[in-house]
């Protein structure tokens, strides 16, 4: 218990949450597993960290992680970059990740398509998380607000083909951008696409597996393909 409470006390002070509690059904060789775990991706981040634009804090880094220009990427405290993630932030804003941030394993985070026409970029608010296998396409920019969770396999599509001339390869008629914004305290369900030009108001919830093609106000659930709201969070609406 002695142990489990110092465990407590710093994490408390990495997080800068003085609420943040373990689970008392946590034994002690479980813990000393993770924190072996997060010993050794500390040691990772303190030297990956010193590639990047700017790191605010302590930044844990998982095996076998990708991070294309490098310098284009901005991270606050606490970050987690797990196993088998690939962050390619060329383009015009880069990735900026604020504190307490996780990305979870075998995520990709893509700015960039083609250097003819480069990306605007992503930025990720505190103590949000991407879930594990998520992709998130941020050419035409995405903006996700803060305490955003995410099941696994979420993908965002912030740009789209055009296609109008048929005497033309469609690959060859361009793009068009519009971005994606998700604001604070939503939840996005494990398997959701989300596309280009779409605003998710504060405190949604998206159903696993929905399509999100247009916006959604603010404390709306929404579910289905495409997705449509279902009804408010709110009893009295």
């Amino acid at each position: 218990m002695a142990f489990s409470a110092f465990v407590e006390r710093m994490i408390r002070n990495l997080k800068h949450d003085q609420n943040y509690v373990l689970d008392r059904n946590l034994s002690g060789y479980a813990l000393m597993q993770v924190l072996c775990y997060r010993g050794i991706a500390l040691l990772r981040g303190s030297w990956r960290g010193l590639w990047l634009r700017h790191c605010d804090g302590k930044l844990f880094v998982g095996k076998a992680v990708s991070l294309y220009q490098a310098q284009l990427i901005s991270i606050g405290r606490s970050v987690i970059i797990e196993d088998y993630v690939t962050i390619d932030a060329l383009s015009r804003n880069g990735v900026v990740l604020g504190n307490n941030v996780t990305i979870a394993r075998f995520s990709t985070i893509q700015c960039t398509g083609v250097i003819r026409a480069i990306g605007i970029g992503i930025r990720i608010g505190d103590n949000s998380a991407v879930g594990a296998y998520s992709f998130l396409g941020a050419q035409g920019g995405i903006v996700i607000g803060s305490n955003v969770i995410m099941g696994p396999r979420v993908s965002f599509h912030a740009e789209n083909h055009c296609f109008e001339k048929i005497d033309v390869p469609i690959r060859l008629q361009g793009e068009r951008r519009q971005g994606i914004m998700v604001s604070d305290d939503c939840w996005i369900g494990a398997g959701s696409i989300i596309l280009d030009g779409v605003q998710i108001g504060r405190g949604c919830v998206i159903a696993a597996g929905s399509v999100v093609t247009k916006s959604l106000p603010p404390y709306s659930i929404a579910a289905g393909v495409p997705a449509r709201v279902i009804r408010q969070r709110d009893a009295s609406q």
